[in-house]
């Protein structure tokens, strides 16, 4: 930075640090914003670039950068893993709603819950897509926050909040862990395929299987990604679930599912090491 530059970040329209060289001041403002950010930012007083430690789904949004020169903006989402069955927090922004606040949780395109303080309305549309939200939603009506309990595959994915003219974007996905060497099995969620379902299997974007019903089509490509998963992969015809034998630190990583039905989901594998521990006996006799 040069000696008459100032630089400033912010939150939204929220000042969170500034530099001004011009009369040698190094600020962080990280108690604003119920004190989302105290003690998380780190600001480089040599390039101005701005860290965010220990991030929470509090601090996805739009941040920007203003400087002499130029103005530019950032938008962060929080990527949080879920294990099935579990639930999960989405959380608001907001501290207390106003009178005239209007907020909506949508999941991909569709609206799931909303609350209107102008008319006095909370509402639940746990039905949709196919009810898989049935029973699982809850949404606190002094933040706005939404819960989903008894979280699985189905539920992973893009959630959006939208408070009046701004919106807040989420990202959730499974977390499946297995010790190396044993089996996993990636569950759909479906009991049975239809005629005219299709299925796709992918992990860090590689093809892996794929089901087509309309073409009665199975395939299982095994010997992709230096064959890593040669003779490791089975593919349920009926469910379309896919189990992987054998499992080693390889195996690690985010797998993604397409189907006609569901969209994209995501699950991330995590692969854990065996611990081999050996024990030496002594015996003393005397």
């Amino acid at each position: 930075m040069k000696d008459n530059d100032v630089i400033q970040w912010r939150f939204g329209n929220t000042l969170i640090a500034e530099i001004n060289k011009r009369l040698d001041r190094f600020t962080v403002y990280d108690d604003v914003l119920d004190g989302r950010f105290r003690d998380r930012l780190k600001l480089d007083n040599q390039t101005g670039s701005l860290t965010i430690t220990n991030t929470t789904m509090k601090h996805t949004g739009r941040y920007q950068l203003e400087t002499n020169y130029k103005r530019v903006d950032f938008f962060l989402t929080v990527y949080v893993s879920v294990k099935e069955g579990d639930s999960v927090t989405l959380n608001s922004p907001l501290t207390e709603m106003k009178d005239n606040d209007v907020i909506q949780w949508r999941f991909g395109n569709t609206l799931i819950a909303e609350i209107n303080k102008l008319n006095n309305r909370i509402t639940v549309r746990d039905d949709v897509l196919d009810g898989r939200f049935r029973d699982r939603l809850k949404l606190d009506n002094q933040t706005g926050s939404l819960t989903i309990t008894n979280f699985t595959m189905k539920h992973a994915g893009d959630y959006e909040l939208k408070i009046k003219d701004k919106s807040l974007d989420f990202f959730l996905d499974v977390t499946v862990s297995v010790t190396e060497g044993d089996s996993v099995t990636l569950n759909l969620d479906l009991t049975e395929i239809k005629d005219d379902d299709w299925i796709q299997w992918k992990f860090k974007g590689t093809l892996l299987a794929g089901i087509w019903k309309v073409i009665n089509s199975i395939t299982v490509n095994d010997d992709v990604l230096d064959g890593r998963f040669r003779d490791r992969l089975k593919l349920d015809n009926q469910t379309g679930s896919l189990t992987i034998t054998n499992t080693t630190m390889k195996h690690a990583g985010d797998y993604e599912l397409w189907t006609n039905t569901l969209g994209s989901s995501y699950i991330r594998l995590i692969v854990y090491g065996e611990l081999n521990i050996s024990f030496t006996c002594f015996i003393y006799y005397s």
